[in-house]
């Protein structure tokens, strides 16, 4: 008998990877369920029979943690969907000293997919990461990924960049490692999204809430990557919802800048740049 796929799920305790964990579970996946809130988190678990992780990619150490967890408790890891993160809409820094925006969408799922590799490689397993259209309006500038010399402006175009930097490292990480990547805009959904923002409190209020599509309609790219269908298309590949190739920033394509990205993030979470 076959033992049932092991999938990690990051920004799972709410909306598209909420959504995507119970219908992954009822596809027969073992699935570990990470979040911030621990209520949530280990509700979501009980919802899947899966098992549940806290942690708070505001803090790197937490992300070790749960990566040394991960790795003690399962032997095989199959898919690693990164879908935590979100918008910031007041610029603050972490625990670790980078900009929240930068640390929780780029930096953390980073660490945690790298500190994992290994174990995905092992069960010819694939990562999949949560990105968006709006990397389309980032800008990735070098000396100031912190984005302390730009005006924030709801932090939109941090959220952007770090989406941007999402397709970046994915592309790279199907260029260094073995292991099948790829990334997808989930399409404009309606969740919890950028609550705190000005802009998406505004749109709520115009829509009276009848914006965008569905969480469940979000989360069917993320059920499809992670799902067991092999996925025709090459590793590294960015999707909009279910369609390869969506649109992308000029900087995506510029293969020499996202080497330097990978080195640089490499350097800012304390690992070697080679896999």
């Amino acid at each position: 008998m076959t033992a049932p796929r092991t999938i990690v799920v990051t920004g799972a305790s709410s909306g598209i990877g909420r959504k995507a964990a119970i219908a992954l579970a009822e596809g027969g996946a073992e699935l570990v369920v990470v979040g911030r809130d621990r209520q949530r988190t280990e509700q979501v678990a009980r919802d899947v029979g899966g098992e549940a992780h806290v942690c708070d990619f505001d803090r790197l150490d937490d992300v070790r943690s749960l990566a040394q967890e991960l790795l003690a408790a399962h032997p095989r890891i199959d898919v690693l969907a990164n879908n935590a993160g979100g918008l910031v809409s007041q610029r603050s820094t972490t625990a670790d000293g980078f900009e929240r925006t930068l640390q929780s969408n780029h930096l953390a799922p980073f660490l945690l997919t790298r500190l994992l590799l290994d174990r995905i490689v092992e069960s010819g397993g694939r990562v999949v990461s949560t990105s968006s259209t709006a990397n389309f309006f980032g800008q990735v500038r070098l000396d100031d990924l912190n984005w302390a010399k730009r005006p924030w402006l709801g932090g939109w175009g941090a959220y952007g960049t770090s989406k941007l930097l999402t397709n970046m490292f994915i592309s790279q990480l199907a260029r260094r490692s073995p292991v099948k990547a790829f990334a997808f805009h989930p399409g404009f959904v309606s969740t919890g999204f950028g609550r705190d923002s000005r802009s998406m409190r505004m749109v709520n209020l115009l829509t009276n809430g009848n914006y965008g599509i569905s969480a469940d309609a979000g989360a069917v790219p993320l059920i499809q990557l992670a799902g067991p269908t092999t996925i025709g298309v090459a590793s590294g590949t960015y999707f909009d919802q279910l369609k390869p190739g969506g649109l992308q920033s000029p900087q995506a394509r510029n293969v020499e800048l996202a080497e330097v990205v990978w080195n640089k993030s490499s350097e800012l979470v304390g690992l070697p740049a080679a896999v």
